[in-house]
């Protein structure tokens, strides 16, 4: 665990989160600046600060824990698709330096232009989707 990581404090359950899954080694939670409705991310309970420091075990858990993620979001919000993105470094638009991997239901209908420009979520409405979420069978 980094001491300053926003990610870090999150999976510890020092910093509020909306989880919608976890399991020994991942958590996901929901991104406070959604690209699209239901967007989320899950990083590793070990701290990396990106591609290239995290071990291939967390990074096969990470993307495994992504895939069932978004079975979950399929279940729950039926998108049309999913983009999973990881950025690596400032230049790519990494903001917070712990892995993390963004899991972006995408619609038909949605304006989603990558890049996105993160604006502030809902804070309501991101709740009710990890609602929706945690409780989907997928």
């Amino acid at each position: 665990m980094a001491s300053d990581c926003l990610f870090c404090g999150i999976v510890a359950g020092e910093v509020p989160a909306q989880i919608v899954d976890s399991d020994e080694h991942t958590v996901a939670f929901m991104d406070i600046n959604p690209a699209t409705r239901g967007h989320a991310l899950v990083v590793p309970r070990t701290h990396s600060a990106d591609l290239f420091e995290i071990s291939e075990k967390d990074l096969e858990r990470t993307t495994l824990s992504a895939r069932r993620l978004a079975r979950k979001i399929r279940a729950a919000l039926e998108p049309d698709g999913f983009n999973i993105l990881n950025s690596c470094g400032p230049v790519a638009w990494q903001t917070i330096f712990h892995f993390h991997l963004h899991v972006v239901p995408r619609y038909d209908d949605d304006p989603l232009k990558l890049p996105w420009i993160p604006r502030g979520g809902e804070a309501e409405e991101i709740a009710a989707l990890a609602d929706r979420i945690r409780e989907a069978t997928p």
